[in-house]
């Protein structure tokens, strides 16, 4: 059965809205207060307020500054005996200037929903119309989440922190799906990880600063932060197996503020991905051995600090309820419109939601499944597969534009069918 028309239209409204409303990672004040007017009114038990956000953004944050309260947002639907099911979407955008000229395009500037959790919003409020409808199919306990702060690997996290789980019913299962760049209109999972583990690391060089025209009395932070750079790509070339699929990312190098003063410190951000714990684990042993030894070799006038700051678990879901989720989506949207998801290495914090999140909840037990739900238009798809043709606009980019036509009611099935299957369990 079709999503039905007024669910559709609805959930079209909802999305148009909040992709022209944006909010960054712990700003989700509107956002959030939205999703739960839409639950509440789909006769849910709503909690709003879940979860500390992260730091507070600086003075230059378009979207000004952060609630001392979190911004998760949680209605729990109750429905007889049955297993308790969680279904999941992000609330926050990105740091990301809009360029797809769309007449919804985002009227905040410098934030833009370019990553899909406006859809995946839209998509959950429009499955909990839907599950809420048919009350008399399914037995158990609903509960839909709306998470701050995923684009900082943040969010998941600070729920837990806040006891998510003691203020909502321990679910069996969580489900959450993710825009891809694949055809609208299907869905893929992954016979093994579907999204890499992550570390971040956080670097500061300590120099000497000084005068441009005596560089003999500075020691120079910015030299010993570009031998580190070139150093690092040794990492993965050389330390890592060709087999192994492994990223080494420095996405930010800052120091200094003038062209004739030699700083006294220089920052690196470094990100590390992978499908194992112990390449993670490898990985970053060997930057600290490198980032410790090239500031050695450049006379640092100290140790160089090396802080931890978000991580996230490889993401790969049970493997039976996968199957069993994957047969409920095909039986309705057919065979050709479901496919393979060979793993990718953006990163995700949902696993701390499940079984990988056992130590920050006490829930060993919560099986999860995740799939990719595809976002682009077929005239734009046959476009990209012509010779020469310029690579589809990937998620952050700020051409991105989800066909939403087609995506959003997929989105609104495949959520809806893989709760039933998991109700059916």
């Amino acid at each position: 059965m079709a999503v039905p028309a007024d669910v559709l239209r609805t959930a079209v409204e909802r999305y148009v809205d909040l992709h022209a409303h944006p909010e960054l990672s712990g700003a989700e004040r509107r956002t959030a207060s939205l999703l739960a007017g839409w639950l509440e009114a789909e006769g849910c038990e709503v909690l709003r307020g879940l979860g500390r956000p992260p730091a507070p953004p600086d003075s230059t944050d378009p979207s000004g500054p952060t609630d001392p309260a979190g911004h998760g947002v949680a209605g729990v639907l109750r429905n007889g005996d049955g297993p308790t099911v969680l279904l999941r979407a992000e609330l926050d955008a990105l740091p990301v200037t809009e360029r797809t000229g769309l007449r919804y395009a985002s009227r905040v500037p410098g934030v833009m929903h370019a990553c899909g959790h406006d859809l995946h919003l839209a998509a959950l409020a429009g499955a909990a119309t839907v599950l809420a409808r048919e009350r008399e199919a399914w037995s158990g306990t609903l509960v839909l989440l709306g998470q701050p702060a995923e684009e900082t690997l943040e969010g998941a996290r600070a729920l837990l922190a806040d006891g998510l789980y003691d203020r909502v019913p321990v679910p069996d299962v969580v489900l959450a799906q993710h825009c891809a760049p694949l055809p609208a209109g299907t869905l893929a999972h992954a016979r093994g990880p579907l999204l890499a583990g992550s570390r971040t690391l956080e670097v500061t060089l300590h120099g000497r600063g000084g005068h441009a025209g005596t560089p003999q009395l500075a020691v120079d932070p910015v030299v010993a932060a570009a031998a580190t750079v070139m150093r690092l790509q040794a990492v993965v070339s050389r330390e890592t197996s060709p087999a192994e699929q492994a990223v080494l990312t420095v996405g930010r190098l800052r120091a200094g503020d003038q062209a004739n003063v030699i700083p006294a410190h220089a920052e690196l951000g470094i990100t590390l991905r992978a499908f194992t714990e112990e390449a993670l684990d490898r990985m970053t042993a060997a930057v600290e051995r490198v980032v410790r030894a090239e500031s050695v070799a450049s006379g640092c006038t100290a140790e160089p600090e090396i802080r931890r700051g978000p991580s996230s678990p490889v993401l790969a879901a049970d493997p039976a309820l996968a199957r069993a989720v994957h047969a409920a989506q095909a039986a309705r949207l057919g065979a050709a419109r479901m496919g393979d998801w060979p793993g990718g290495m953006a990163t995700e914090d949902f696993p701390w939601l499940g079984a990988d999140g056992a130590a920050l909840h006490g829930h060993g037990a919560i099986r999860s499944v995740y799939w990719m739900l595809g976002t682009v238009g077929a005239a734009q798809w046959r476009e990209a597969a012509a010779p020469g043709a310029e690579s589809l606009p990937a998620n952050h980019s700020a051409h991105y534009a989800p066909d939403v036509r087609t995506a959003l009611p997929t989105g609104i099935e495949a959520l809806a069918d893989a709760a039933r299957c998991a109700f059916a369990e």
